[in-house]
């Protein structure tokens, strides 16, 4: 039907059994993977990560003090959801290097599918979830992200990422 959304898909794990508190990677494990420095090293902690299936789901503690609220938008600061992405991204990026030891920056090759379908604002925990799609030959990572604010999808999209 014209002018309706379509309603979100399943998520890719249970947010139900996901305990959000375990840490696999802390913050300090993940940017020992991930070149990001600054306000630009996102992720505070993986939860979960499993290999096999090529599942993961790692948290933003989205914090009153971040860069971004002051401006976006002062009185009702909403998380950018450009930097839902590059969240989303970091993810995948830390999964590939840490999973198949991949070598090298991992950087955007493409975005697609992308839908916001909720508000994140600060003192919410974002919970992302992610499932790798491809890797091919260590040089091409694509996987599905979502993101989820109180058991609500606020966000989901395909990530590409590029080994350079």
């Amino acid at each position: 039907m014209k002018g309706r959304t379509a309603m979100p898909p399943m998520p890719i794990l249970d947010l139900a059994q996901l305990d959000t508190d375990r840490v696999i990677a802390s913050h300090e494990e993940i940017y020992q993977l991930n070149p990001h420095r600054f306000e630009f090293a996102l992720l505070d902690r993986f939860c979960y990560l499993d290999p096999e299936p090529m599942t993961m789901a790692a948290i933003v503690e989205v914090q009153p003090d971040a860069y971004w609220v002051r401006g976006h938008i002062p009185g009702r600061p909403l998380m950018p959801g450009v930097l839902m992405i590059e969240s989303s991204a970091q993810m995948i990026s830390y999964f590939v290097k840490r999973v198949r030891q991949v070598d090298g920056f991992i950087g955007f090759g493409g975005v697609t599918d992308v839908k916001f379908r909720g508000q994140v604002t600060p003192g919410d925990t974002l919970i992302l979830l992610g499932k790798m799609l491809e890797i091919r030959n260590n040089r091409r990572a694509v996987g599905q992200t979502q993101g989820f604010v109180d058991g609500k999808m606020v966000y989901e999209g395909i990530i590409t990422g590029m080994v350079f």
